[in-house]
């Protein structure tokens, strides 16, 4: 998998009728982003692992996230674990803030349970992980304009447990960035009025003889206000 995510490609022609290993995402600029197709039996999805990728692509993929996101005049950014952590700390430096919060998977000895949340995503879907937010960082978050940022969006289970986080330390975010809304199975999960925008957003692939197809119906373009 070495191969992906190491560069942005030219802007391309048409599309192929069927992708076989692998799937080519629209960027904001044209350019494409070549992703690995990850296969579930009954549909695939194109996998961005975003701390394999390169520092320009992650640089890249920040800068688009932050200038999504001005529109909501943050003035923290939370960046979700695991792979969000790639591009929390990018995001803010955009921005132009200091500093930034990162929650984490795994407990200090002066974490509060009550600051934690169970935690699972597609790629990591075993019982018994928790996300854990240090106490101390607190006074960062109340009073502000919080923004949350993670990787991928593909079912809204990793997401909904940062917003579970979240109220726990009594805040509500005023927006969530992230890179890439990998189909739209999340939308059911979410809160209704939650503002989120994608630097990108690629379908979910149904399966054909020799390959997959697009099933355009799932690309949820709508909420990557970057993309022409």
């Amino acid at each position: 998998m070495t191969e992906f995510w190491q560069a942005f490609l030219p802007p391309g022609g048409e599309a192929p009728a069927t992708w076989r290993e692998s799937y080519d995402a629209k960027m904001p600029d044209g350019s494409r982003l070549r992703l690995p197709l990850r296969d579930f039996a009954d549909f695939a999805v194109a996998g961005l692992i975003a701390n394999q990728a390169s520092f320009s692509v992650v640089d890249a993929l920040s800068d688009w996230m932050a200038a999504a996101a001005r529109a909501f005049a943050p003035e923290v950014v939370v960046g979700l674990p695991t792979l969000g952590h790639v591009f929390g700390a990018g995001v803010a430096r955009a921005l132009g803030h200091a500093n930034w919060v990162a929650p984490g998977t795994s407990r200090k000895f002066w974490y509060a349970e009550s600051l934690s949340v169970p935690l699972a995503s597609i790629t990591s879907p075993g019982a018994g992980r928790r996300m854990w937010l240090d106490p101390r960082l607190l006074p960062r978050l109340r009073g502000r304009r919080v923004l949350l940022v993670d990787d991928v969006i593909s079912t809204g289970a990793s997401l909904c447990a940062g917003l579970a986080l979240l109220a726990a330390a009594g805040v509500v975010p005023v927006a969530v960035g992230l890179a890439m809304a990998q189909g739209d199975r999340w939308r059911a999960a979410l809160p209704a009025g939650l503002a989120l925008s994608a630097v990108f957003a690629t379908p979910l692939l149904a399966r054909v003889p020799g390959g997959w197809r697009e099933r355009p119906e799932t690309c949820a373009r709508d909420c990557c206000p970057l993309l022409a």
